[in-house]
């Protein structure tokens, strides 16, 4: 694992957390649930970003790889709109 992986990824999550969108009104069901899934993969992408300050890039990588999961698993059961991008995400 290097800091140049690491970033690459970083970077593909951030594009991701961007590019994905809402489908569901924030005050739906769907919408909290959405908010809670968007609250994970931001705090494994936080998570990563300190652990690449420590200089622990493997945890790091694990944890920016779990954020974008989050991201992917909304766009895949229909809680975010991936924009028919299957390169970024695993499309329904």
């Amino acid at each position: 694992v290097t800091p140049e992986l690491i970033e690459k990824y970083l970077n593909l999550t951030k594009s991701a957390r961007s590019k994905a969108t809402p489908l569901h009104p924030t005050d739906t069901e769907e919408g909290i649930r959405l908010s809670i899934m968007m609250e994970m993969a931001d705090s494994y992408t936080s998570d990563a970003s300190w652990f690449v300050e420590q200089g622990d890039l493997v945890r790091a990588f694990g944890a920016i790889n779990y954020a974008h999961a989050w991201i992917d698993c909304a766009v895949k059961i229909g809680l975010m709109d991936g924009h028919d991008d299957d390169d970024m995400f695993t499309l329904p």
